[in-house]
């Protein structure tokens, strides 16, 4: 991912974590292993606590189990095989796992409760999720370079998770303004994307 956010803080992010990425690769957790760990342990949570309404503690739980997405990439580059295209793929098709799972987390529970404002709002942010990277990665298939927009993977799950914490903790206008402000940069980002490949 090559979002603003990341672009700023990876450099220090990277030189923070990189002790303990040499120490998992010592004990022999692999990048691969540690992404497949963290994405079914996010989507566990998602589906499980949001659907229930349990909304900060698996706020909580999908955060830590993220964590993952931060050490994965630093430990495929500090192993002896290097970043290779099988590692960047699990990386990429996990993601977008665990962002289903938020989302499908969160519109089981608004349909069980007969929102469906909140259900509408959490299946839109679902769709557009799906269709940004899907854009991106068939401009590549043609040789366009696809990776701009507004809000990019990290920035929308950030908005969610902050979402989803603050509604836990009471503040029930927080998921939907959440959800909202997901759609809408989701879609300008959308067409951010098809207007760099239509001028392409």
């Amino acid at each position: 991912m090559y979002s603003m956010i990341q672009n700023r803080f990876k450099a220090p992010v990277t030189a923070f974590i990189t002790p303990s990425c040499r120490f998992l690769l010592k004990i022999g957790i692999t990048a691969n292993w540690l992404t497949f760990i963290g994405a079914l342990g996010s989507s566990i949570c998602a589906l499980y606590f949001f659907s229930k309404g349990d909304f900060l503690l698996g706020t909580i739980l999908v955060s830590f189990f993220a964590l993952s997405d931060l050490f994965d990439g630093t430990m495929a580059r500090l192993s002896e095989k290097g970043t290779t295209s099988w590692g960047a793929l699990i990386d990429s098709t996990l993601d977008r796992a665990i962002d289903a799972a938020i989302y499908a987390g969160v519109i089981s529970y608004a349909i069980s409760n007969d929102d469906s404002n909140l259900s509408a709002l959490g299946l839109l942010a679902l769709i557009t999720g799906g269709l940004i990277p899907y854009i991106r990665a068939k401009a590549e298939s043609m040789g366009i370079a696809c990776s701009v927009g507004i809000a990019e993977r990290a920035e929308r799950l950030i908005i969610i998770l902050a979402a989803t914490g603050l509604y836990g903790l009471g503040v029930e206008i927080a998921l939907v303004v959440g959800l909202a402000l997901i759609n809408i940069l989701g879609l300008v980002t959308i067409a951010q994307r098809l207007l760099v490949v239509a001028r392409s």
